[in-house]
C-alpha cells in the first residue's frame, strides 16, 4: 500500500471540506473560468493550443472505442446522460458502476451533482480492476483516501477536447494532471488513456479513461 499512503489524513480531511466552497466558485462562473474564479489566461505550464481555448466544450461529439457499448437510447445514452448531473449520468453507465460507488462512499454524489462547468475524468470498472484487490477494498474503506482520489479526476471548468492536446491542469485535490494527444488519442499523466471522451452531461464534460489516476503530491 506505499503506492497509496501519497496524503496524510489530515490533509485529505482539509481537501473534503475545501471542496464544496471550490465547486460553488465553479458554479458561480462560467465555462471561461476556474474553479477559483481566475481566468483561463494561464501561465505557461498550464496553456494548452490558444486555438482550443476558444472551442466550445463539447464540440465535435464524444469520441473513442468504448463510446460503441454506449446505449443508443434511455437514460444511459449520450442524449440521456446529456440530461443528468455527471453523479447521476455517471450511474446509468454500467461500465462506470466502480466509480459510482467510490462516489456514493466518499459521500461526493450531491457535491458533484450541484458543480457547474467541470471535467471529470472518469475510471472504467476495468481501470479500478488493475489496482490490487486488497489495495482496491482498502481505499474504498477509507473515505478521506477516496476523497483525495475522487476529487484529483475533476478539473474546475470544461475542457474541449483540443485542450487535451498539450496542457496541464490543476484539480479541485489541487495538484495538476497533465493531458496530451491529439485527434481522438489523449492521454492522461502520460498512462491512462481515453478510452470514450468529450461526453456532455448537465453539468460537466466527461472523458472516460483506462486507468485511476494518482496524485503526485
Amino acid at each position: 500500500m506505499n503506492a497509496f499512503r501519497f496524503r496524510r489524513t489530515a490533509v485529505a480531511v482539509a481537501a473534503a471540506a475545501a471542496l464544496p466552497l471550490l465547486l460553488t466558485a465553479c458554479g458561480e462562473s462560467d465555462s471561461s473560468t476556474t474553479a477559483a474564479g481566475k481566468s483561463t489566461t494561464e501561465p505557461a505550464e498550464e496553456q494548452s493550443n490558444p486555438a482550443a481555448d476558444d472551442a466550445a466544450p463539447g464540440a465535435g461529439g464524444p469520441f473513442g472505442p468504448a463510446c460503441a457499448s454506449v446505449p443508443t437510447e434511455g437514460a444511459g445514452s449520450f442524449d440521456g446522460m446529456a440530461k443528468d448531473p455527471v453523479a447521476t449520468a455517471a450511474s446509468n453507465n454500467p461500465a462506470l458502476s466502480t466509480l459510482v460507488t467510490a462516489v456514493k462512499k466518499a459521500g461526493l454524489v450531491d457535491t458533484l451533482n450541484n458543480a457547474q462547468n467541470i471535467t471529470v475524468f472518469a475510471p472504467t470498472n476495468d481501470a479500478f480492476a488493475k489496482l490490487p484487490k486488497a489495495d482496491l477494498d482498502r481505499v474504498l474503506a477509507d473515505k478521506d483516501m477516496l476523497t483525495d482520489i475522487l476529487t484529483y479526476h475533476v478539473v474546475g471548468r470544461k475542457l474541449a477536447p483540443q485542450q487535451l492536446e498539450s496542457g496541464s491542469y490543476e484539480t479541485l485535490q489541487k495538484s495538476k494532471l497533465t493531458t496530451k494527444g491529439s485527434g481522438e488519442d489523449y492521454t492522461v499523466n502520460d498512462g491512462s488513456k481515453v478510452v470514450c471522451g468529450n461526453v456532455p452531461t448537465a453539468n460537466a464534460t466527461v472523458y472516460i479513461v483506462d486507468t485511476v489516476l494518482m496524485p503526485t503530491s
